[in-house]
C-alpha cells in the first residue's frame, strides 16, 4: 500500500498528526490520544504493517 494512501485513510477516520520524528511521523486517534502511532515514511508499506497500525490506532483496516 502506498504510504500516502494509508496517511488518507488514518485521516478520514480521524487520526490527527501528532509530530515528525526522525524517520517517521507520528498519528493518533482522538478518542486515545495516549496511544501514538508511527507511520514510516516510505513509498510502499506492507499490507500487515498498515493493518497493524490501523488496529493500534482502534480504526478498521484500509481493506
Amino acid at each position: 500500500m502506498k504510504q500516502k494512501e494509508l496517511i488518507k485513510h488514518l485521516k478520514k477516520h480521524g487520526c490527527v498528526f501528532f509530530k515528525e520524528g526522525a524517520n517517521h511521523t507520528h498519528y493518533i486517534n482522538p478518542k486515545n490520544p495516549a496511544v501514538k502511532v508511527p507511520v514510516p515514511r516510505h513509498k510502499e508499506i506492507s499490507n500487515l504493517l498498515a493493518i497493524k497500525i490501523c488496529k493500534e490506532l482502534d480504526i478498521p483496516a484500509p481493506y
